[in-house]
């Protein structure tokens, strides 16, 4: 289509273009795996794994080490992804499992209205349910059976944005053995300090880090397509993980074990390759990010900020020292239906954290209630039950009390002394000016995003319907049929 035409067309409906003019968009391809933490890929420091296809993307284009998932739940953070906004404004999609409002703008949406060939495939937006209630196609776009058939389906010379979600690296594939298969030696793994060193658990990690090789595989394939399509060079490759791994302390906490995501984002000619980027950065943050690549103005509502600039090496003025953290209910695992809410601030030396009902379970009750099983909100890996097996071992307990005791109605970590958030010094004197300074910043982060948990008395997340298996057949079936 002629860029004037498509101009003049984008202002009749409400799409705003920035920067960068229409005929010259990139390609933007989203390799996006599900429950894979920051610390196991090569570029980031693991000598065992092996992940060439993101170690490539370090080396060719910019690999950021402080990037974090505004909820440590797949759902929520999809959620927020697509809309650049903070979970606690997006009603039932805060929780996991919830009903996607079709009255919410996504930024796949914006791409396809502006001439952007849009589709995914695998995991998009999940786990809930879009039909019904405002919407006739997942957030992520249209699905498609594999990246091959989505390149055929464009108009010549098109540009598209892709979205491959990887469920690989997902507790599930996580089979007995796939680690020494592939030549991990579980006795060379490391073993985190919110986990015990038992033989089982170094097991099941070498068989989860055999699956982010096979991830890592999978979306190498979909890089040599494209290079082979000669369509690589004029493409922005965002490669990244959707929240922490499904270990103990992992998904559903809001601790870096559940937060802490990879990121490397290459684009030859426009991102200097080999840069390391320590600025913080939301997976919220992606929205904008991507409408700023396609030309395109994030709209008002978004509370996430475009890293664009930033990729770019351009100033933008904004200071990138912290990110906003939360959840509301992951699991349905606790009787009457019950969040266990939290809103938090991870800084360069700090993780403050709020729990908002500390009289509940964070792990989910001890006896199943609905979904998942005893302490739901862990999923139900070997290692967790290991460790409730031998909780009431003396050296058992510690790891006991980390995932499923209780917690204070603070936390806060010192991450420079304690980076794996063992101890927490809440209650210590010599951290009450820092612990002063978080609290004010968590209260300005919610009255500026009109966060309805301002009303102590607030619970209406427990009140939304949960459909935590709500994914499309399609992803069931092009999961069943991987080896």
């Amino acid at each position: 289509m002629n860029p004037r035409i498509l101009l003049l067309l984008l202002g009749l409906i409400g799409v705003s273009l920035g920067r960068g003019a229409a005929e010259s968009r990139p390609n933007i391809l989203l390799l996006f795996a599900d429950n894979w933490l920051y610390d196991h890929a090569g570029a980031n420091g693991d000598p065992l794994v092996k992940t060439p296809t993101f170690d490539r993307m370090a080396k060719e284009g910019a690999r950021f080490t402080h990037v974090f998932c505004p909820v440590p739940s797949c759902g929520p953070t999809r959620s927020s992804f697509v809309t650049g906004r903070a979970a606690h404004q997006l009603e039932e999609v805060a929780n996991h499992g919830g009903r996607f409002p079709g009255k919410f703008r996504v930024f796949v949406d914006a791409l396809a209205t502006s001439g952007y060939h849009t589709g995914y495939m695998g995991k998009g937006w999940a786990p809930g349910i879009y039909e019904g209630f405002g919407r006739t196609i997942s957030p992520a776009g249209k699905l498609y059976k594999d990246f091959r058939t989505f390149l055929t389906a464009r108009e010549p010379g098109q540009p598209f944005f892709f979205w491959y979600g990887s469920t690989h690296t997902a507790l599930r594939f996580w089979k007995p053995g796939l680690g020494r298969s592939r030549g991990i030696d579980p006795a060379k793994v490391r073993v985190p300090g919110y986990l015990p060193d038992a033989p089982e658990v170094r097991e099941e990690i070498a068989d989860y880090l055999a699956c982010v090789e096979q991830m890592d595989e999978e979306f190498g394939a979909a890089l040599a397509l494209l290079e082979k399509n000669g369509e690589l060079a004029n493409t922005v490759v965002i490669h990244t993980g959707d929240n922490g791994w499904q270990m103990p302390r992992g998904l559903g906490s809001v601790h870096d074990a559940g937060l802490h995501v990879p990121l490397a984002v290459r684009w030859p000619g426009h991102i200097a390759a080999g840069r390391v980027i320590e600025d913080f950065v939301s997976v919220t943050d992606y929205a904008p990010t991507i409408l700023e690549f396609a030309g395109l103005r994030p709209w008002p509502e978004m509370t996430a900020r475009s890293f664009h600039d930033l990729l770019l090496g351009k100033p933008s003025g904004v200071v990138r020292d912290h990110v906003f953290v939360e959840r509301e209910r992951h699991a349905n695992v606790r009787r009457g239906d019950q969040s266990y809410p939290v809103r938090g601030v991870r800084t360069r030396d700090f993780l403050y954290l709020r729990n908002l009902r500390p009289n509940r379970w964070p792990g989910g009750d001890p006896i199943v209630y609905l979904a998942v099983g005893d302490y739901g909100d862990v999923d139900p890996s070997r290692t967790k039950q290991y460790i409730l097996d031998h909780r009431k071992e003396p050296g058992m307990q510690k790891f006991f009390a980390l995932s499923f005791r209780k917690q204070p109605a603070e936390e806060l970590y010192d991450v420079r002394r304690d980076p794996e958030q063992l101890n927490n010094v809440a209650g210590d004197p010599a951290y009450g000016e820092a612990l002063k300074q978080l609290r004010a910043r968590v209260d300005g982060w919610m009255k500026e995003t009109a966060d309805p948990r301002l009303d102590p008395k607030f619970d209406d997340f427990d009140k939304y319907p949960y459909y935590g298996g709500g994914v499309a057949p399609e992803l069931r079936a092009w999961e069943a049929e991987k080896p």
